[in-house]
């Protein structure tokens, strides 16, 4: 069996480990700084729990050593310590994270690495960098491509329209930062929140907004190649003001711990979501201006005999499909790997990928 690291117990951390250890391919061992966290968890064959400080990068590097990988899926904000660690004990090292910042430093860190750094590897960045680059590649010039994702609950019933389906650090965090963009062929930074659209699938009303990070290496990538390349975040309608009052009226963006206390003090979790998956590329094919769009929907269901969400689902499956491939020999063994440098079919056909299928 290959021995991996997954640093986080929380939902996503928890469901990843379950799901990796059911393959028996792989022996996991899932660290959180909170023994509290770790004493939450149900008894897992083939996963050992481990408590040892994240932040400190000798004793996590300690604990990394001898493990093929280390799949980070703790908080943004420790991501560049987890990739140090894994560095100096030279594992693979993967994470969910959409802070470009983190990005940037693992970046920097892979240049003379040993190993493969491959951050972003969840949802969104993640699956949607790597269906846009998929589409885009199917045309000869690209105006413009337009990405969205949305982890919504099945029924809101407040202001916010709106359910906790993931951790509150990262979507604070993405309402906040400056977002990535190609506007008339310059990379420039556009505002969280703004930008907000409208539209409708499958008679079902939604808003979308600029967020942060969603775009992954995308603009670096297609830089010169298209004219215009956006990221939003969809929620349902009336959701962006009510965070605008918040995070701006409120100035709770300078305050975020206590933003984070009210939400998850008045805003209750879900197990009931769905993650919307929207992507559209327009450009010249054949001769034609022509365009196609690539829409997913992914529900909360069972595996393993338990209920998960679809958030759990989708963003385990990331990550997941791009360890088994790296295991496989199908992605590089070393230095920076973009999620557009993984092959979308391919990824839909790894035994985790599959759970986007469920369109």
């Amino acid at each position: 069996m290959t021995p991996i690291v997954i640093i986080g117990a929380g939902n996503i951390g928890s469901f990843a480990a379950e799901w990796l250890a059911s393959t028996g391919d792989y022996k996991v061992t899932i660290i959180d700084q909170s023994g509290d966290a770790l004493a939450r968890l149900a008894p897992m064959e083939g996963v050992t729990p481990l408590s040892i400080q994240i932040d400190n990068p000798q004793s996590l590097a300690n604990a990394l050593k001898g493990c093929f990988a280390v799949l980070s899926a703790a908080p943004y904000y420790l991501t560049t310590k987890i990739a140090e660690a894994a560095k100096q004990a030279r594992c693979h090292y993967l994470d969910l994270t959409e802070d470009v910042a983190s990005t940037n430093f693992v970046k920097q860190l892979a240049t003379d690495a040993q190993t493969a750094f491959i951050p972003q590897c969840g949802l969104a960045p993640g699956f949607i960098s790597i269906v846009a680059y998929d589409l885009a590649k199917h045309f000869e010039t690209l105006d413009t491509i337009r990405m969205g994702v949305g982890a919504l609950p099945k029924y809101p019933l407040n202001r916010l329209n709106y359910n906790l389906t993931w951790s509150t650090d990262g979507v604070i965090n993405e309402y906040c930062e400056p977002c990535d963009a190609i506007v008339n062929g310059q990379m420039v930074k556009t505002m969280p929140l703004e930008e907000r659209d409208e539209f409708s699938i499958h008679g079902v009303q939604y808003e979308a907004f600029n967020t942060s990070g969603g775009l992954g290496t995308l603009c670096e990538t297609l830089l010169g190649k298209v004219k215009n390349l956006s990221y939003k975040t969809i929620r349902y309608p009336g959701h962006a003001e009510c965070m605008k009052l918040l995070l701006q009226d409120l100035k709770l963006r300078d305050r975020r711990h206590i933003l984070k206390d009210i939400l998850e003090t008045a805003v209750p979790m879900t197990m009931q979501d769905v993650v919307i998956v929207y992507c559209t590329v327009s450009g010249q094919k054949a001769g034609r201006y022509v365009q196609e769009t690539h829409v997913t929907h992914v529900y909360n269901s069972e595996i393993g005999g338990r209920m998960h969400s679809a958030i759990q689902i989708t963003t385990a499956a990331g990550i997941l499909t791009v360890l088994d491939m790296l295991r496989d020999g199908k992605l590089p063994q070393k230095g920076f790997v973009k999620q557009e440098d993984i092959d979308l079919n391919d990824f839909l056909n790894n035994r985790f990928g599959q759970a986007y299928k469920t369109a």
